[in-house]
Parts: C-alpha cells; sequence; structure tokens
C-alpha cells in the first residue's frame, strides 16, 4: 500500500527511501553547474553568430564588411566570457561539471575559428 490510507507524512517518507534505494551509496543526484549551463549557451551562440556572419558575407560576396565584423566581434566577446565561467563553474561544489567540460572546448573553437578567420582576412 503505497499510498491509500497513508499520511502525506509517511508518503513523503516513503518516496525519499525508494529514491535512496536506487541512488548509489545514497547520495543524491547532481545538478549541472550553473556556471557550465551560460557557458555552453555562450559557445553556442557564438559559433553560430561567427557562421551566420561568415554565410552572409558569403551571400553579399565581400561588400558586407563594415557590419559583419561588428557582429563578430560579439561572437568574441561571447567565446571569452564563456571560457571565464567554464572555468569558475569547475569552482562550484557538489555539481556535475558536464557542461563545463562541453562548454569549455566549444567555447575555445569558437576562439580559434575567430582567430583563423581574422588572420587569414590580414594575408
Amino acid at each position: 500500500m503505497l499510498g491509500i490510507g497513508k499520511s502525506a507524512e509517511q508518503r513523503r517518507r516513503d518516496k525519499e527511501r525508494k529514491l535512496r534505494g536506487t541512488r548509489k551509496y545514497g547520495q543524491g543526484n547532481l545538478k549541472h553547474s550553473r556556471k557550465g549551463l551560460r557557458s555552453c549557451i555562450n559557445g553556442a551562440g557564438a559559433l553560430l553568430i561567427l557562421l551566420g556572419c561568415v554565410f552572409y558575407a558569403f551571400m553579399a560576396r565581400g561588400e558586407a564588411f563594415g557590419i559583419v565584423g561588428g557582429i563578430v566581434i560579439i561572437s568574441l566577446i561571447l567565446s571569452i566570457y564563456g571560457i571565464r565561467w567554464a572555468i569558475q563553474g569547475f569552482y562550484e561544489r557538489d555539481r556535475n561539471y558536464l557542461t563545463c567540460k562541453i562548454g569549455l572546448p566549444v567555447n575555445a573553437a569558437a576562439l580559434i575559428l575567430f582567430l583563423a578567420i581574422f588572420i587569414g582576412g590580414l594575408n
């Protein structure tokens, strides 16, 4: 009898006991790092902006260098902040660091891609 004839307190205790039995060593599930989530969002945004600007420059046949250059600076700023938040996310205690581990290389890839395009444009 899981819920019939029991008080709310007894149901709550039964639910906690049931969940505790499925956890490894009685530990709770870890939440994702908040700064790691920010880092992933920034990395995805930086890559989308960068690829969107490259696509727009390709479609405009190189005539939109001013607007594309201004928007790509936003991508650079997002990737730098994403790297910063990924590193800070590792310092959060009792969290799942998967988002930090994903956000760090995504933001680094966006930054490297930006620098490759910028250096390639100088030549």
